[in-house]
């Protein structure tokens, strides 16, 4: 069975500060053990993104993936919150204001925020702790 059919995988921009606490987020507010994530830029995420024929340096989005099904930008967010612990599942209602706004929101967020929340040398690595939940 692949990976993307026993689990929900997130992947991220890896040197991105904002999204890298979005990934701290998720791995603790995944009390079920839904997620696996991964950096766009390893390894395991470009063969993934190859999988789905997704360019290999695209970054522009967090990108949400559950078995044959891909989701990009604020579609994206509101489908991992559905399978978070807590009220957070509750935000899957914002589905109701339609995609042509909650983009551009996003968007506007996503080119904002190296400047906003910085960026790091390198990828991300996971801590012994976090290892499991990583594609790589």
């Amino acid at each position: 069975m692949a990976l993307k059919d026993r689990y929900h995988i997130v992947l991220f921009d890896g040197v991105c500060n904002l999204c890298n606490s979005a990934v701290d987020f998720i791995i603790r507010k995944d009390r079920g053990a839904y997620f696996k994530v991964g950096a766009l830029q390893s390894e395991a995420g470009k063969e993934v993104l190859a999988e789905f024929q997704v360019k290999e340096d695209y970054l522009d989005s967090l990108i949400y993936i559950h078995q044959d099904k891909i989701y990009y930008r604020s579609r994206a967010a509101l489908e991992i919150s559905r399978k978070l612990s807590g009220l957070w599942p509750l935000a899957y209602g914002l589905i109701v204001i339609p995609a042509f706004i909650r983009d551009p929101i996003y968007d506007w967020i996503a080119r904002n925020r190296y400047k906003w929340f910085g960026k790091r040398e390198l990828c991300r690595f996971p801590t012994e702790e976090e290892r499991a939940k990583f594609l790589d």
